[in-house]
């Protein structure tokens, strides 16, 4: 599983950045605020991603992508729980995907076997499987949003 003390934390900062959110830097063994899912997964409040160097690249991404895919007015009450939809939580998961290709070292590709080996559920099998296969409506989700798309 690749951690953010695998990749450049710089290029997550700037990728985070460019979207108007800030990567938050946890400690070793620290909990990490606004965790769903409990230590070492990444949390979120408000416009903040926090995640320590032992946390998944996929949960970063995932929790960045709930940030974004939900209308901005809601973002800055938001705390540990951004899930509003299954419409909003399947282009979190196609934002992900897509985000990971702009990270040096990381790639779709590697994301998606993360995200199955986290244990990530999806109709056809795989989370490349829906992503090439049972998207459509999750890009056009993002699409419809400005959000990358593919």
């Amino acid at each position: 599983m690749l951690t953010l003390a695998d990749i450049d934390a710089g290029a997550v900062r700037a990728l985070l950045e460019g979207y108007g959110l800030r990567l938050v830097a946890v400690d070793a063994g620290a909990d990490i605020p606004g965790s769903y899912w409990g230590n070492p997964e990444a949390g979120l409040i408000g416009h903040d991603v926090y995640a320590r160097p032992d946390t998944p690249v996929h949960s970063l991404l995932h929790e960045a992508a709930h940030l974004l895919v939900m209308p901005a007015e809601r973002r800055p009450n938001v705390h540990t729980d951004a899930s509003d939809c299954q419409r909003e939580e399947d282009a979190t998961c196609a934002l992900q995907i897509l985000l990971a290709d702009a990270l040096p070292g990381v790639g779709r590709e590697r994301l998606m076997a993360d995200m199955d080996a986290w244990g990530y559920t999806f109709r056809l099998g795989s989370a490349r499987a829906w992503f090439e296969a049972d998207a459509e409506d999750a890009l056009a989700f993002l699409a419809a949003r400005g959000l990358p798309a593919r």
